[in-house]
């Protein structure tokens, strides 16, 4: 079991039930298996819950694609973006309150061959999954793992505690990636220096053409 910031153990179930920030960072480091690929997560966003952050898919309230973000922590939220992209969350909080982690990218650690398979395109191996939408694709996630508990080790997706502790001063913070509100708040987190962390881009919107 690996070791949180102050020398502990972690116990994931505890790290992910506390502040949504607080378990991005513990999410570092962490290991998901599917599809007989493991990965070691790299870079993780936070999402708060109603009202709290426009940035959320629980801004607005409770709905049938977000519902299992309400709690309890653990599981797995899965939706599809772009009409073409599947991208996981891992739920945190305590029940009730809307909040989750989307795991933006990872290290292959096992099974290598068979994400080389999934992602023909990757000019490197740290690029197969760097992003959201790569990652899932590396580990063959898709609407099946929507609501699947990950801290269960009979689970075809898994997620497990680190192999070996990320130190706080590893730990970089800035900007989400391509949201439409609170564009500045830090909520993201990757390991500094780690050649999979995607690339920072703010979103911006599509400006309408002038009428003639």
């Amino acid at each position: 079991m690996g070791l949180g910031a102050g020398g502990a153990a972690l116990t994931l179930p505890a790290a992910l039930s506390g502040p949504v920030q607080d378990a991005a960072r513990s999410l570092l480091g962490c290991v998901l298996t599917a599809g007989g690929v493991s990965v070691r997560l790299t870079e993780v966003e936070a999402y708060a819950g109603t009202g709290e952050d426009p940035a959320s898919h629980a801004h607005r309230g409770r709905t049938a694609r977000n519902a299992v973000m309400f709690g309890p922590a653990g599981y797995a939220y899965v939706y599809f973006t772009y009409g073409m992209h599947w991208c996981m969350n891992v739920v945190t909080g305590v029940p009730g309150t809307a909040s989750a982690v989307l795991l933006r990218a990872g290290l292959v650690l096992d099974g290598l061959e068979t994400a080389r398979s999934r992602r023909p395109a990757a000019r490197r191996d740290a690029d197969l999954a760097k992003g959201p939408a790569r990652l899932c694709a590396t580990l063959g996630i898709d609407r099946s793992a929507y609501g699947l508990y990950l801290l269960d080790e009979r689970s075809p997706v898994r997620l497990a505690p680190p192999p070996l502790p990320v130190a706080p001063d590893q730990i970089a913070t800035g900007p989400r990636v391509g949201v439409t509100g609170a564009h500045d708040l830090p909520w993201r987190f990757w390991i500094a220096g780690d050649p999979t962390v995607s690339t920072y881009r703010r979103h911006v919107p599509k400006r309408r053409s002038a009428p003639k």
